[in-house]
This record gives structure tokens, C-alpha cells and sequence, in this order.
């Protein structure tokens, strides 16, 4: 097992890791849509979708693989009503339509709307 680490993406905000790398495989922790830099959530479903987005890849990229690897991810939205929004960024990134569930979940982290976590082959 590869614990997978990058400054590109948040740091993990309790006892787990980025992602592990394991028999081929990368499993990303959810990313919320924290700006690494600032440490701060953009306004709006739509920019937080973009940083999860843009979160998520940076752990892809730390494994050498980028969004085309991923084959499963699993997204939680804070209101269903955004899914429509949340679906728009999302197929920009994720354009080889990997599996996917998609819930709505009472509340999230630093009460943002969004979070992503992914599974790759490596």
C-alpha cells in the first residue's frame, strides 16, 4: 500500500489520508471543495463542484493517472435540488462517465454542498 499525499489538494482534517494507491487501484478520501491554497469553499454548487473536481484530480495526479482512470465514484450533495448544477461541472471532468451513486446526505463537512470520492485503476 501507497499512502497518496499533495499539497494540490486540502490535507486531510482528521485521522485519514488523501488516497491510498493498492494493487493497481487508487482510492481517494472525499474532497470537499476547499481551496488548497486559501483554505477556503467558493460561493455557489457550481464553483464548489469545480474544487471538488479540481480536488479529486490533484489526488489522481499525485497517483501519475488523471479523471479518464477513474471507474466509481460516489457524490454527496447537501440538497438534491442541486444535482442538475452539480451534473453540469461534473461531466466536464469525468467525461469517461465512470460508475457513479450520488445521494443527498444531511449535512457535510464545513457545511459545503458538495463532496466527491473516486476509485481509479492505476
Amino acid at each position: 500500500m501507497k499512502v497518496l499525499e499533495t499539497t494540490k489538494a486540502p490535507g486531510a482534517i482528521g485521522p485519514y489520508s488523501q488516497g491510498f494507491e493498492v494493487n493497481g487501484f487508487v482510492f481517494t478520501s472525499g474532497q470537499i471543495p476547499v481551496d488548497p491554497a486559501t483554505g477556503e469553499v467558493p460561493e455557489g454548487i457550481a464553483a464548489q463542484a469545480e474544487q471538488s473536481c479540481k480536488n479529486v484530480g490533484a489526488i489522481l495526479e499525485a497517483a501519475g493517472i488523471g479523471y479518464e482512470n477513474v471507474v466509481k465514484t460516489t457524490c454527496f450533495l447537501a440538497d438534491m435540488a442541486d444535482f442538475a448544477a452539480f451534473n453540469e461541472v461534473y461531466a466536464r471532468y469525468f467525461v469517461s462517465k465512470p460508475a457513479r451513486s450520488c445521494v443527498a446526505a444531511k449535512a457535510l463537512p464545513k457545511g459545503v454542498l458538495c463532496e466527491i470520492e473516486a476509485i481509479a485503476e492505476k
